[in-house]
């Protein structure tokens, strides 16, 4: 088997450096990995400037419904509770996810899969219809993400300004953010969060529904796998032992400056169990993948609900993925 060349454009997390720094190799694999751009996640669709790449969930089927040549593999390398990332603005009298029936709310666009979980769990969980909140989503219009626009820093900091200044303005009553706006770090005392408790909410959501939400998946094109149908597994195999590797160096107490590391790690695996960043398509991660499917169907994202297994290369017996690397 002769080696393949490839190039891997990600974020900058723990748990894929070992492929970073090549101190874990694919087998068969030249990998070159890129990361750090805010583009990462939209190199695939933009450009053919790398042959697999971090994508938004939800963005990759919508490319689907499109009859993209992307194809998901079993590897998430970013996952997120959401819960804390519902702001409100103080004063409006809303208490509880019920008080948004009747309110604007403001999203940067519905396609950011922080969106589409948390409008998701609002309406799962909360009994929130769609239908019942005047959703305010022109805060995407500086810079649309699935059409390949808006990824720079400028754009992504004036359309976060932008429905920051809104909500203060009471423009807006409430905001659904996939990241913290800029008025929250400032600690101005007009916003603040739904969910003051957000971690016990959850826990809780965990605890009921064993999803840790997938925000990306790792993308390729289905071209590649045709011709090298080996590449999948190798691949799945070597993100696995790279994040074995982040978690050993991880447990270290000195790795962090950090004074309660050891707590805070025994306590997730208390809470989320020994591996919360599994691979593969067991577990609860089938369950997960079909959730998020089922939302973007149920928001008009998607046209049809695929199946996971259509959607997402399957590795036969992915057993090996998940272990644990305490």
């Amino acid at each position: 088997m002769s080696r393949v060349s490839l190039s891997l454009a990600c974020g900058d997390y723990e748990i894929v450096r070992a492929l970073k720094d090549g101190t874990v190799q694919p087998d068969g694999i030249d990998l070159l990995v890129l990361t750090g751009d805010r583009t990462r996640i939209l190199r695939s669709e933009r450009r053919e400037e790398c042959d697999l790449g971090e994508f938004n969930v939800v963005g990759y089927l919508m490319d689907r419904a499109r009859d993209g040549d992307l194809v998901a593999l079993p590897v998430y390398p970013h996952r997120r509770f959401r819960h804390g990332f519902a702001f409100v603005r103080t004063g409006s009298g809303i208490e509880g996810p019920g008080d948004l029936a009747g309110r604007r709310v403001g999203i940067r666009g519905r396609a950011p899969a922080a969106v589409v979980w948390l409008r998701g769990i609002l309406a799962d969980l909360y009994g929130l219809a769609y239908d019942s909140v005047e959703w305010i989503d022109n805060f995407g219009m500086l810079g649309n993400p699935l059409a390949g626009t808006g990824t720079d820093e400028v754009t992504i900091a004036a359309n976060n300004a932008r429905i920051d200044e809104a909500l203060l303005a009471g423009e807006i009553d409430a905001m659904l953010a996939p990241s913290f706006p800029p008025a929250f770090v400032r600690g101005d005392p007009r916003i603040r969060r739904l969910f003051e408790d957000h971690k016990s909410e959850e826990l809780e959501y965990f605890r009921k529904t064993g999803i840790f939400p997938i925000m990306h998946v790792v993308v390729t094109r289905r071209s590649l796998i045709e011709r090298h149908r080996w590449v999948p597994s190798s691949l799945a195999s070597a993100f696995e032992q790279a994040k074995a590797r982040c978690y050993e160096r991880l447990r270290n107490p000195r790795s962090l400056p950090l004074a309660f590391l050891e707590h805070a790690w025994e306590e997730q695996i208390e809470l989320l169990g020994p591996d919360p960043w599994r691979y593969g398509l067991g577990g609860a991660n089938r369950d997960n993948l079909a959730t998020i499917f089922r939302y973007a169907f149920d928001q008009g994202l998607i046209g049809e609900l695929p199946l996971v297994e259509d959607a997402v290369v399957p590795l036969g017996d992915d057993s090996f993925i998940g272990t644990p690397g305490f």
